[in-house]
C-alpha cells in the first residue's frame, strides 16, 4: 500500500541510515582517539575506574622519581664511606709502621695528617641535593639534619606514602658540620669521637698524633691503633646501613615499575579500543552506509510510481 503524504519505506530506510551513521561516527572517533571509552557518557563505571587507576599511576611515577633520586644519593654516600674506609686503613698502616723501632715519626705523622685532611674533604664533598649525611648537614646547616631519615618508598590510596627508614646518623663522620674546617674542629661522629677506653680519635681535638711516641710512649700508639680498629668497625656499620637502604630501594623500584605496568595494562583493558575490531567494524559500517543510501534512494522513488496511475 502506498501513501501520498507518508512514505513509510523511506522513513524506515532513513532511520536505519541514521543509526548506521551514528555507529560509523562513533567508530571513527575510536579510530582517531584509540579509546573505546573517552568520556564518562560512554561508560561511567569503566571511565571512573580508569581515572582512578590513571591517578594512582601518576602517583607511582612520582614515587619512582623519588626512588631514583634516593638511589643516587645513597650511591654518593656509599662511595664516600668506602673511600673513607680506604683512607682510615692507610692511617692504620701508618700506625703499625710507627711502632717499628727507628721509624721516622715525623714523616709518618705528616702522612697521617694528609690522610686526615683527605677525610675532611671526602666528608665535606659527599653532598647530594643539599643532603650530606657524612658531616651531618642539610644545605650546609646542621639544623635540618635528621638522625633518622625517611625516604619515599611506595604509595597507595588507603595508606598514602610509605617510607624507607634509614639511620642516617650511622654514616655521620663528624657532627661539627660546616664548622669543621680543620682536623681539630671535626668533633663527634665516627671519626671525631674517642672510642671507648681510648683517648684518641681519627679527627677532632684528640686527633691521632704519633710525634714523640717513642720508648714507653709506644703504648700510646698501640691504643691509637685499637681506636682506629674500632673506627673501621663503625665505618663498616655505616656502609651496611647505606647498603641495606640501597637494596630496599632497588626492590621498591622493581615493584613500583611492575605496578605501573599493571595499572597501564588495566587502564588499557578498560578504555582502549581494539584496533583490529575497530578497523573491521569500520569497513562493515561503510558498506552499510552505502547500502542505506541506496535503500533510501529506492524508497524515495516509490512515490514516483503513483504518477503512473494517472497516465
Amino acid at each position: 500500500m502506498s501513501y501520498l503524504l507518508t512514505n513509510a519505506s523511506a522513513l524506515t530506510a532513513l532511520q536505519n541510515l541514521t543509526m548506521t551513521q551514528n555507529s560509523l561516527s562513533q567508530t571513527q572517533n575510536e579510530l582517531s582517539t584509540g579509546l573505546a571509552i573517552a568520556n564518562a557518557s560512554d561508560n561511567s563505571s569503566y571511565w571512573s575506574i580508569a581515572q582512578t587507576m590513571t591517578s594512582d599511576n601518576g602517583a607511582l611515577g612520582a614515587v619512582s622519581s623519588s626512588l631514583g633520586a634516593s638511589a643516587s644519593m645513597l650511591s654518593t654516600f656509599n662511595s664516600a664511606v668506602n673511600q673513607t674506609i680506604s683512607v682510615v686503613n692507610n692511617i692504620k698502616n701508618d700506625l703499625v709502621e710507627a711502632q717499628n723501632p727507628g721509624a721516622n715519626l715525623t714523616q709518618i705523622q705528616a702522612d697521617i695528617t694528609a690522610q686526615q685532611n683527605s677525610l675532611l674533604q671526602i666528608a665535606g664533598g659527599a653532598s647530594f641535593n643539599g643532603q650530606n649525611w657524612l658531616n651531618g648537614t642539610v644545605n650546609g646547616s646542621t639544623g635540618g639534619f635528621q638522625a633518622t631519615t625517611n625516604l619515599v618508598g611506595a604509595y597507595t590510596d588507603n595508606t598514602g606514602v610509605s617510607y624507607i627508614s634509614v639511620t642516617a646518623s650511622n654514616a655521620t663522620m663528624f657532627t661539627a658540620g660546616t664548622a669543621a674546617t680543620s682536623i681539630a674542629t671535626a668533633t663527634g661522629g665516627i671519626l671525631g669521637a674517642t672510642s671507648a677506653g681510648f683517648s684518641s680519635s681519627v679527627l677532632g681535638s684528640a686527633a691521632i698524633s704519633v710525634t714523640g711516641a717513642t720508648g714507653a710512649a709506644v703504648s700510646t700508639v698501640t691504643n691509637m691503633l685499637a681506636s682506629v680498629n674500632n673506627v673501621i668497625s663503625s665505618l663498616e656499620t655505616a656502609a651496611s646501613t647505606i647498603g641495606s637502604a640501597q637494596e630496599q630501594i632497588t626492590t621498591q623500584q622493581s615493584f613500583v615499575s611492575n605496578m605501573q605496568t599493571s595499572l597501564e595494562n588495566g587502564v588499557a583493558s578498560l578504555v582502549d579500543a581494539n584496533m583490529n575490531q575497530v578497523s573491521t567494524r569500520l569497513q562493515a559500517l561503510q558498506t552499510q552506509q552505502q547500502l542505506g543510501v541506496q535503500s533510501l534512494s529506492i524508497a524515495n522513488q516509490s512515490s514516483q510510481m503513483i504518477l503512473k496511475l494517472f497516465q
